[in-house]
C-alpha cells in the first residue's frame, strides 16, 4: 500500500536530534518553499516522518528494492475457490506480517480437525511456526534454508498436502494483483491507518464479488 508523501525530520526537543530538523541541509530563500539540498542525508522512521501522514513507516521490500512509505496489507485465502476470508492492515515494519496471520487464523482454528496454513519464506520463523501449532494448525510454510536452519522439517514436508499448498497459495497473488492494480490501492489516495486499512478491506470484498461470476459458471 504506497504511498505519495513528503518525506521530512520529525520534530523533537532535543536540538541534537536530527528529527528536530537540525539535520538538514543548509536552505536557499525562505518560507514553506525554500530549497534544501538532502543529497546524501540517511532517511528512517526513527528519524523522519510523513508531512501528511504521520501513521505511514518507510518499508523496503527486499534487498536492493527501494524504501517506500507505506502500510502493509494482508490477505487470509481459502484454497478451494481462491477467495479472501479476512484482510487488514498494518503497520509497515519486519514483524506485521507474521502476527496479522496470527490474528487472523487464531478464529478459524478452533475446530476438532487441523487445518493448513499456507505461506512464503517470510513465515519460516521457529515462534511463527510454534504458534500455530499450538493452535492446531499445520504450518505449510515455505522453507528458508539460505544460512539458516527451517523451522519446517521432514514432519511437514514428507506429507502430499505440504506440495500442494505450497502451489495453491501462490493463488494469493491474483488477489493482491487485483486489489493493487483494478482496485488502485497500490497507490492509496486516503491518508492514515483507518482509512486506508478501510479501502484495503472494501477492495478485497471486491475482488471476491469479481470472481463470484467465474466460480458461479464453473460450477454450473
Amino acid at each position: 500500500m504506497g504511498l505519495d508523501e513528503e518525506f521530512r525530520p520529525k520534530s523533537l526537543s532535543s536540538d541534537e536530534d536530527p528529527r528536530n530538523g537540525s539535520g538538514e541541509s543548509p536552505a536557499s530563500g525562505g518560507g514553506r518553499n525554500r530549497e534544501a539540498d538532502f543529497h546524501g542525508q540517511k532517511r528512517s522512521n526513527e528519524t523522519h516522518a510523513s508531512t501528511t501522514d504521520p501513521e505511514a513507516r518507510l518499508y523496503r521490500k527486499g534487498p536492493g528494492k527501494e524504501a517506500k512509505l507505506c502500510f502493509m496489507g494482508h490477505a487470509l485465502m481459502e484454497n478451494r475457490n481462491g477467495l479472501v476470508v479476512d484482510a487488514c492492515l498494518t503497520e509497515a515494519n519486519g514483524h506485521a506480517e507474521r502476527i496479522a496471520a496470527l490474528h487472523m487464523i487464531e478464529p478459524r482454528a478452533d475446530r476438532p480437525r487441523a487445518i493448513t496454513l499456507g505461506a512464503d519464506k517470510a513465515y519460516d520463523a521457529e515462534d511463527f511456526v510454534n504458534e500455530l501449532r499450538s493452535m492446531n494448525a499445520t504450518p505449510h510454510v515455505a522453507q528458508n534454508a539460505n544460512g539458516r536452519s527451517s523451522a519446517i522439517d521432514g514432519r511437514t514436508t514428507r506429507h502430499t498436502g505440504y506440495a500442494v499448498s505450497q502451489r495453491i497459495r501462490k493463488r494469493i497473488e491474483e488477489a493482491f494483483g487485483w486489489i493493487k492494480t483494478v482496485a488502485g490501492q497500490e497507490r492509496t489516495k486516503f491518508r492514515g491507518r483507518e482509512r486506508v486499512g478501510w479501502a484495503f478491506t472494501f477492495a478485497a470484498a471486491a475482488y471476491n464479488l469479481a470472481r463470484l461470476p467465474k466460480l458461479l459458471e464453473a460450477s454450473a
